[in-house]
């Protein structure tokens, strides 16, 4: 992705006040709110990954997928915050986006397979799913409004295909092992969202990039 510099949190500031109306809601609290759904998503995602770490030995864990493997890996993306704040509001909203839209199949598969998971809290485990879908669908309409507003750059969503198919494995280490490597790589992704968007907060509250 070619990074394109910040152009000035003041601009975005200007944009986002003429967009939803400052008066009305202050914009800090609209980034709040998609961070805290954001944090949300994140710690379930670890959680739930935490739950499937006690079903594998260590020799089993080494036999788990790379994260190069993740459908999402193409994506380019900042590999820390140093670099995010080199990427401007429109283009971490854009991947942001992006990373979400990437998950709607993969998360709908993940939770038609937990409810016949060989695992003794596959009941918890299938709701917790359940919550990371609609964590994920209303971060995503909050975000998809917002970028309606901010220019084709923010629309821009890269098509990210999850080519798994439906089919998570017959005997239980596979489908254990298959389900524990998606969560992996959400949670991966996930963190990634959660940052993009303390970034977004962290400019529109003009606060020092050493702050953020």
């Amino acid at each position: 992705m070619a990074q394109r510099k910040v152009s000035g949190s003041k601009l975005f500031m200007t944009v986002l006040c003429v967009v939803v109306g400052c008066g009305a809601v202050p914009i800090n609290d609209l980034l709040d709110r998609a961070s805290q759904r954001s944090d949300a998503l994140h710690s379930l995602s670890t959680t739930l990954a935490h739950d499937l770490d006690s079903s594998f030995s260590p020799v089993g864990r080494m036999l788990m997928p790379r994260p190069s493997m993740c459908h999402t890996a193409s994506l380019q993306t900042p590999i820390d915050k140093e670099q995010a704040l080199q990427v401007s509001e429109s283009d971490l909203l854009s991947l942001t986006r992006s990373l979400l839209q990437a998950w709607l199949d993969p998360l709908m598969f993940m939770s038609s397979s937990a409810k016949a998971l060989p695992h003794p809290a596959h009941n918890s485990i299938s709701n917790k799913i359940h919550e990371l879908q609609e964590h994920s669908r209303r971060l995503g309409d909050g975000l998809d409004v917002l970028s309606g507003k901010l220019g084709p750059a923010a629309q821009a969503i890269s098509f990210l295909p999850y080519k798994g198919g439906n089919d998570i494995g017959h005997d239980k280490f596979t489908r254990l092992a298959n389900l524990h490597f998606l969560l992996s790589c959400f949670r991966r992704d996930s963190h990634k969202i959660d940052s993009f968007l303390k970034v977004l907060r962290c400019r529109a509250a003009r606060m020092q990039p050493d702050m953020c």
